[in-house]
């Protein structure tokens, strides 16, 4: 299902034509309800940068939302990195000038030069230039404006109804129409949950196949 798909399947099953500005906004709250609601593969993104020698603060991607992970990549080593408190890291490295080998970070605020991104506090200050990897969670580019997408292609009934969702609570639709439109999308993001949480970590060499009692 690309957009065009989606935006005729909303109007038909509405029976309304909405606006182009509200259905965009309509399927960008529904994709967004769905992308933090089940952890897929297509949530995550992968990227390296440097740290400074000195400077204790590492930017975050602009497209960032949570982490996964953050490795320091020493002598071609991966060590990953603690996730502590702002307050474990300034009370165990009250000194900036004590570097060394990162080996905690933590989430600190608002990047100084870009106060709408934000910046990860190293624990200790860097003593050299490392190349750190980061495994983090982030929003795909919307099927609104990138006309197919992985979930449009791969769990449409879980897009669409999660927009029918948004445009019956826009119609101000009668509740009855309302709970069954919230079972569908619950229903829908079950056999999701089951694809992204389960299925896609696991395999049946190890987990073996899932086995249900005969009636």
């Amino acid at each position: 299902m690309n957009y065009a798909d989606l935006v005729t399947a909303v109007n038909d099953y509405c029976e309304n034509n909405f606006p182009t500005v509200d259905m965009n906004r309509m399927i960008e709250q529904a994709e967004q309800k769905i992308y933090n609601s089940v952890q897929l593969p297509s949530l995550r993104r992968n990227v390296t940068g440097q740290t400074s020698p000195a400077n204790k603060y590492l930017s975050c991607p602009n497209d960032f939302l949570s982490t996964f992970s953050l490795a320091v990549i020493d002598g071609g080593e991966y060590r990953y990195l603690l996730n502590k408190d702002v307050n474990f890291i300034r009370e165990a490295f009250p000194d900036p000038t004590d570097t060394g080998l990162p080996y905690c970070y933590s989430l600190f605020g608002p990047q100084y030069s870009f106060p709408k991104e934000l910046t990860f506090l190293l624990g200790p200050t860097p003593d050299a230039v490392y190349t750190m990897e980061l495994h983090y969670f982030y929003y795909p580019e919307s099927i609104v404006t990138a006309n197919t997408t992985w979930l449009g292609d791969n769990f449409d009934v879980a897009l669409l109804n999660a927009t029918l969702m948004e445009a019956i609570t826009y119609m101000k639709g009668e509740q009855d129409l309302v709970v069954l439109y919230k079972q569908r999308y619950d229903e829908a993001m079950a056999l999701l949950k089951q694809l992204g949480d389960a299925k896609e970590k696991g395999d049946s060499y190890r987990d073996g196949l899932p086995k249900y009692p005969v009636v």
